[in-house]
C-alpha cells in the first residue's frame, strides 16, 4: 500500500547504526560482547550522582525544573572554560555551548556549516557516529589517508586541490573511535599547519582525551588554532553516558549559528542534569574519579592485548593503545569482518565490522573491539572465541579456494 507520506530527501540518508543494530543481538543471553562503545557501568559515581541529586532539588529545585537558557547552566560553561584553559586553551565561557552530549554537537555544527555538495573531510577510518550525523545534510565527504599517527598532512594539505570549498576536517587526536590511535606533538603541530595552509578548518572531537593510561596526550589543536577550530567535549566517558550532556566550544564567529541552530533542535539540554553534574565536579571530583576509571581500563587493555596474542591466528596485525577504549584489528588476508559476524554471534562473541567507519573504500579486514565492558577473564574468553571463528572462516575460505 502506498504510504501518504513523503519524505525529504535527507532522509534516504538516514541509516540505522551498524553498532546499535549490533547491540540488540548481544543481548541475546550468553553473547560476550566486544562491540559496543560503551563506558563500563562499573565507573558510575552512582553514590555522587544521588547525593548530587538531593542537594540540587534541595537548594534550587524550581530552577532546575524550570526552563533554562539555551547556551547551558553558566557555572558549568564556567567550568568547562576553566578546565581547558588549564589545559592549554584559551576559552572564554562565554563560547561554551552546553550539547544533549556531544553527538548533538556533531549535528549543530552540521547544521550550520554543510551545504549539499559540499565536501567535508574525515580521517581514515572515522566515527561512525559522525558520519551518520554529518550525512543527513547531503555533503561529498573526503576522505583523508592516515596513518597510526593520523591523518597526514600532505594529504590535508592536498584538499585545496581535491575538494576545494571544504566545510571543515573532522578530527579525533586523543585516542580514536575506531583506531585508537593517538596524535603526537609533531603531528599536531603538523595537522594546524597543514589546514591553515589549505584554509581547512577543524572540527576536534575529543571525548576520550582523559582516558589515557600512562602519559597524557599533547595540547589539543584549538589550542593551536582557536579561530579555526570548533572543540567538542563530552561527560559521558568520565562520568556516565545517560546524562546526554557534552559541550562545544566555539571560535565567536560562529557561536551565534550554534546556539540558534541548538535553540530550534531543543530549546535547551536539560537543567537538571546540568545543575546535578555541576553539584558533583565543582569541587575537584573528577580529579579523584578518572584515576580509578584509567586504573580499570589499562588493566582490561593488557588483558585483551595477552588474548589477541594468544589467541589470534598469524597475520592479524593490531597495536595496543594508549588510552580510550578501543583496539583495531586487522584480520589476516582472506577474512570478511561483515561475512563472519553471524558466525561470530552464533559462537557467543560480538565485535563491531570496521567496514562501517570508512566515507570510501572500507578494509573489510577489519574490526573495532571495545575491551572496557568485561572483566579480564570474560575478555579471554571472548577473544578464544574470536579467535576460532576467524580459523574456522580461514579454513573454509581455502576449502573453497581449493580446486
Amino acid at each position: 500500500m502506498n504510504s501518504i507520506w513523503t519524505l525529504a530527501r535527507r532522509a534516504d540518508r538516514l541509516n540505522p547504526s551498524i553498532i546499535r543494530e549490533i547491540l540488540k543481538v548481544t543481548e541475546q543471553p550468553g553473547v560476550l560482547s566486544l562491540a559496543g562503545g560503551l563506558p563500563s557501568a562499573e565507573t558510575f559515581p552512582i553514590e555522587a550522582m544521588r547525593e548530587a541529586c538531593a542537594q540540587v532539588l534541595t537548594d534550587t529545585p524550581k530552577e532546575a525544573l524550570q526552563y533554562a537558557a539555551s547556551e547551558g547552566y553558566g557555572p558549568l560553561r564556567e567550568w568547562v572554560a576553566a578546565t581547558l584553559n588549564a589545559q592549554g586553551q584559551q576559552v572564554n565561557a562565554a563560547q561554551v555551548l552546553i550539547t544533549t552530549g556531544s553527538q548533538q554537537g556533531l549535528d549543530l555544527v552540521a547544521k550550520v556549516l554543510v551545504d549539499a555538495g559540499a565536501p567535508v573531510a574525515v580521517e581514515t577510518p572515522t566515527y561512525l557516529g559522525a558520519l551518520q550525523a554529518f550525512a543527513p545534510f547531503e555533503p561529498i565527504f573526503a576522505s583523508v589517508a592516515s596513518d597510526h599517527e593520523g591523518p597526514l598532512p600532505g594529504a590535508i594539505e592536498a584538499l585545496r586541490h581535491d575538494a576545494p570549498g571544504c566545510r571543515f576536517l573532522y578530527v579525533l587526536p586523543n585516542f580514536q573511535n575506531p583506531s585508537g590511535r593517538v596524535m603526537p606533538e609533531a603531528r599536531r603541530q603538523a595537522v594546524v599547519a597543514a589546514a591553515q595552509a589549505a584554509r581547512v578548518p577543524l572540527v576536534e572531537d575529543n571525548p576520550y582525551g582523559d582516558l589515557w593510561f600512562d602519559a597524557p596526550p599533547a595540547r589539543p589543536l584549538a589550542a593551536r588554532w582557536a579561530e579555526g577550530t570548533v572543540y567538542l567535549g563530552s561527560f559521558s566517558k568520565v562520568l556516565a553516558p545517560g546524562l546526554r550532556l557534552g559541550y562545544v566550544v566555539a571560535p565567536p564567529a560562529l557561536h551565534p549559528k550554534l546556539l540558534q541552530a541548538k535553540q530550534a533542535a531543543d530549546l535547551h539540554t536539560p537543567g537538571f542534569n546540568q545543575r546535578v553534574v555541576h553539584q558533583v565536579i565543582k569541587d575537584g571530583f573528577l580529579d579523584q574519579h578518572i584515576p580509578t576509571i584509567r586504573a580499570r581500563y589499562r588493566a582490561q587493555r593488557d588483558a585483551m592485548a595477552a588474548a589477541l596474542t594468544e589467541h589470534l591466528p598469524a597475520g592479524s596485525e593490531w597495536s595496543a593503545p594508549q588510552g580510550g577504549m578501543f583496539f583495531w584489528v586487522r584480520l589476516p588476508a582472506g577474512c570478511h569482518a561483515m561475512a563472519m559476524l553471524d558466525s561470530a554471534v552464533h559462537a557467543g562473541v560480538a565485535y563491531v565490522p570496521g567496514e562501517a567507519f570508512y566515507a570510501h573504500a572500507p578494509d573489510r579486514r577489519t574490526i573495532r573491539l571495545s575491551f572496557v565492558t568485561l572483566g579480564p577473564e570474560e575478555i579471554r574468553q571472548a577473544v578464544a572465541l574470536l579467535g576460532g571463528v576467524i580459523r574456522r572462516h580461514l579454513n573454509e575460505e581455502l576449502q573453497e579456494d581449493t580446486p
